[in-house]
C-alpha cells in the first residue's frame, strides 16, 4: 500500500521576490536537469517547488547552511567564561531584503514518502540505482538523509510515474516540521499576497534560535 496525504491546512513557501510561488526559470538549471535540490527531477521535465505546513519549517529549511560546524560549536564550548560576545553563524543582513513569504491552499495527493510502503517500493525499484551509487541499502534513514541526491532525485521520478502530484515528507532537522514537494503542474491556489519578511518576523527569530543563528546588523 502506497500512502498518500494531502495538505488539510495551508502551505507556506519562502521564496524571492515579488512571487514565492513562481517555479525557477529552466534557464537555471545544471548540466543535469535538475536545480541541485533534494526531490528534482533527474530528467529535467517537471519543476518542483518545496513548501511546508509551518512557517517555520521554511526559516530553517532555507537558513540551515548559514549553521556553524559541530567542531565550532565544540571549541566554543571550550572556552572558559561568558562567550555571549561570539557569533556562533551570521545571518547577513540583507537576506531579508529579497525575500517574500507566501500562503497557499494546495490540493491533490503527494506520496508520505517515508511510510514502510514507500520504502519497501523504493527499495525494490532504485536496487541497481543504490548499487550503481554505492548504497548497500535503502531504508527511511537514507531517504531522510537527502544524499546522494541523485538518489532522492530517482524516487521523485517514481512518484512522479505514479501519477501523484509531489512528495511530502517529514523535515531531517525535526519530524514535527512537515515539507511538501510540489510537483508541476502545480494544484496551487494563493491565499493572499506575499508578506515581505523582517528581521523581526517571529518565526525567523524562532529558526534563529533553534539553529543558532544571530541576524547580522545592518
Amino acid at each position: 500500500m502506497l500512502d498518500t496525504k494531502t495538505p488539510n491546512s495551508l502551505l507556506f513557501r519562502l521564496g524571492r521576490k515579488p512571487d514565492p510561488w513562481s517555479p525557477p526559470d529552466w534557464s537555471r538549471a545544471l548540466p543535469n536537469g535538475t536545480f541541485g535540490n533534494r526531490f528534482d527531477d533527474p530528467q529535467g521535465n517537471y519543476r518542483v517547488l518545496y513548501a511546508a505546513t509551518q512557517r517555520v519549517s521554511c526559516f530553517i529549511e532555507t537558513l540551515a547552511r548559514f549553521r556553524p560546524d559541530l567542531s565550532l560549536i565544540a571549541e566554543l564550548q571550550e572556552i572558559a567564561g561568558e562567550d555571549d560576545y561570539v557569533p556562533l553563524g551570521t545571518l547577513p543582513s540583507d537576506w531579508c531584503d529579497r525575500r517574500v513569504m507566501g500562503a497557499a491552499t494546495v490540493t491533490g495527493a503527494y506520496a508520505d514518502i517515508y511510510s514502510a510502503g514507500w520504502v519497501g517500493y523504493l527499495r525494490q525499484t532504485l536496487a541497481s540505482d543504490c548499487v550503481a551509487l554505492g548504497i548497500e541499502d535503502l531504508d527511511d534513514s537514507v531517504l531522510q538523509r537527502g544524499e546522494p541526491r541523485r538518489l532522492t532525485q530517482l524516487a521523485s521520478l517514481k512518484v512522479n510515474e505514479a501519477g501523484l502530484d509531489g512528495i511530502y515528507y517529514r523535515s531531517r532537522y525535526g519530524h514535527d516540521l512537515e515539507n511538501w514537494a510540489l510537483f508541476e503542474p502545480f494544484k496551487i491556489i494563493p491565499y493572499e499576497a506575499p508578506i515581505i519578511v523582517r528581521p523581526d518576523d517571529v518565526d525567523l527569530q524562532e529558526a534563529c534560535t533553534l539553529l543558532g543563528l544571530k541576524i547580522e546588523r545592518p
